[in-house]
């Protein structure tokens, strides 16, 4: 590390313009260049390191000590040619047996998922430290290779607290806790530190066993901020907000990743006004929100559709200076989509940089939401024209457009292009195709597609037809999905909403007595009209009424 430490992006900057312009006189004044180094890759990122480091590079000057971390670097940007590179490089100055730098390559292929490479560099290394076995077990645990790893664990002779960490870890995040138990068990008391029983307790409520997680949790000598966070998101992930909030409640003393878990638990349950008054409640005793706060309280401002809201929580980005990354800019057009301002979410969408599937999707899916089809399909084809490839949430949201927008003919054109892109159409797609097809009068069609279908149909597709029934009176279809799911005296739909629409269907016809059966079937099956429910917005708070008939 450099006896001068270097902070903020303005005196890193002058700094650089320093360093290059007078190279000797620092190496005079004893300044590490390895710490500079260093310094850059934390206060700049990866990539910029390695181009200063390419600077210096052309001035004749090889540092060996920032090697390691310039391989570091390449692992976390994926710039594998730039880690292939500077191995040559290694290799030609005649340092590629240095434990450090073989260390790094490890780590860095093992990262990548080059294992080969990986195993390769680490057989030929005349010198391997418990790092070095460290890094290549981590490298098979990323990829999922738990039986060398395995094998690797049982040869070494020495193990740090990191060993039994990257074991226990790996096949927690394989799912194998059973086997990571075992292994967290074993670990010796002197190496059983803080971070042992987190890795335990995180593999644990990731994998959704709350109940285990909690019994290492409850039995933690010591906890660190993470640890509660992992409760937190555990059961959050479990839709058990309660418990999230009991946890959070108990936590000594919080910081902001721990308001954090909570509010996006939240949001990503639905209580989206908790999670907005727990950010509230944040702000008044006195942190600062992050990128991460401000992602989940605009999801939480678009799932209530609260626009007001929204701009107060983007006007807050703006005046702190919170980094605008991709995540933020996603949650700011999905906000503005979701909640109706399609300009606003468009201007954000246009001046983006760089645009990823959850961006296109916000905004298709606001199209397709807000009744404006043509636009959704255009956007789906300045999608397809783009880098970013469709997924299957896109082609649900431009085929919900093509139904409402009444676009046959592309909508059974743009699911045939799921094959295209290597996609597998879901029932969920199958019933947007077949609401297409009801809703324009092709009922046969879409009767004939059900019977094809790859999957069994369920009430959410016979749904989609008998409501195209009801719209173009078809009695006869209506009668021949009742021969499919059931008896005609006792059909067994499982929504109380088909036996309404079948009624209807019935009295519309003129059928009385089969219109009042499917009545007597709801009330032998305990079903229940559900009341009609309608809720608005007055001074930024929700108004709500029930139909009670």
């Amino acid at each position: 590390m450099s006896q001068v430490r270097i902070v903020g992006g303005v005196k890193v900057l002058d700094f650089l313009g320093a360093f290059f312009d007078d190279l000797a006189l620092y190496f005079d004044r004893n300044l590490s260049m390895v710490g500079a180094v260093d310094e850059l890759y934390w206060c700049l990122g990866g990539s910029e390191a390695l181009s200063i480091y390419t600077h210096i590079r052309r001035t004749g000057i090889y540092l060996l000590g920032v090697v390691p971390l310039l391989f570091k670097a390449c692992a976390s940007i994926s710039m594998l040619n730039h880690g292939k590179a500077l191995q040559a490089e290694s290799i030609k100055m005649g340092v590629d047996s240095d434990v450090m730098v073989g260390t790094s390559l490890v780590d860095m292929y093992g990262k990548c998922g080059l294992l080969f490479d990986a195993q390769n560099v680490f057989d030929y290394m005349p010198e391997r430290n418990v790092v070095t076995w460290n890094a290549m077990i981590g490298g098979y645990m990323r990829n999922g290779d738990l039986g060398a790893a395995s094998f690797l664990f049982e040869k070494m002779s020495t193990r740090s607290a990191i060993t039994w960490i990257e074991m226990i870890d790996g096949f927690a995040s394989n799912g194998v806790t059973l086997t990571a138990r075992q292994l967290f068990d074993q670990v010796p008391l002197e190496l059983r530190n803080v971070v042992t029983w987190t890795v335990m307790v995180d593999g644990y409520a990731s994998n959704g066993e709350m109940e285990a997680a909690k019994e290492i949790f409850e039995a933690m000598p010591i906890r660190n901020y993470f640890v509660w966070s992992s409760m937190i998101s555990g059961y959050c992930k479990k839709g058990d907000v309660q418990a999230a909030k009991a946890i959070f409640d108990r936590i000594p003393k919080r910081n902001l990743v721990n308001w954090n878990s909570l509010i996006s638990g939240l949001a990503q349950n639905g209580f989206c006004e908790e999670a907005l008054d727990f950010f509230t409640k944040m702000q008044t005793e006195g942190f600062e929100p992050d990128e991460i706060t401000v992602v989940s309280v605009l999801s939480a401002c678009a799932q209530l559709g609260l626009p007001d809201s929204g701009k107060e929580i983007h006007q807050m980005i703006i005046h702190k200076g919170i980094k605008l990354n991709q995540f933020i800019l996603n949650g700011l057009v999905d906000m503005y989509a979701k909640c109706g301002d399609l300009t606003n979410a468009r201007l954000i969408f246009e001046r983006m940089s760089k645009r990823n599937d959850a961006c296109w999707n916000a905004m298709i899916s606001g199209f397709a939401i807000h009744g404006q089809c043509k636009e959704a399909l255009e956007f789906f084809g300045r999608m397809e024209a783009s880098s970013e490839k469709p997924n299957v949430i896109t082609f649900l949201s431009v085929l919900s457009a093509c139904g409402h927008g009444g676009f046959v003919e592309e909508g059974l054109e743009i699911f045939l292009k799921m094959e295209k892109y290597g996609l597998i159409a879901t029932i969920q797609h199958y019933g947007c195709l077949i609401d297409l097809l009801g809703r324009a009068g092709r009922v046969k069609e879409a009767y004939d597609l059900i019977k094809t279908m790859p999957m069994k149909p369920n009430d959410t597709i016979w749904g989609a037809l008998l409501g195209a029934c009801r719209i173009h009176s078809d009695l006869d279809m209506a009668d021949r999905v009742l021969k499919e799911v059931g008896r005609d005296s006792e059909p067994c739909f499982s929504n109380d909403s088909h036996y309404v629409i079948l009624s209807n269907i019935y009295a519309a016809s003129d059928s009385w007595e089969r219109a009042e059966t499917m009545r007597t079937v709801m009330l032998d099956k305990g079903f229940q009209k559900t009341p009609a429910r309608s809720s608005f917005v007055v001074n930024k708070k929700e108004m709500s009424f029930c139909a009670t008939t």
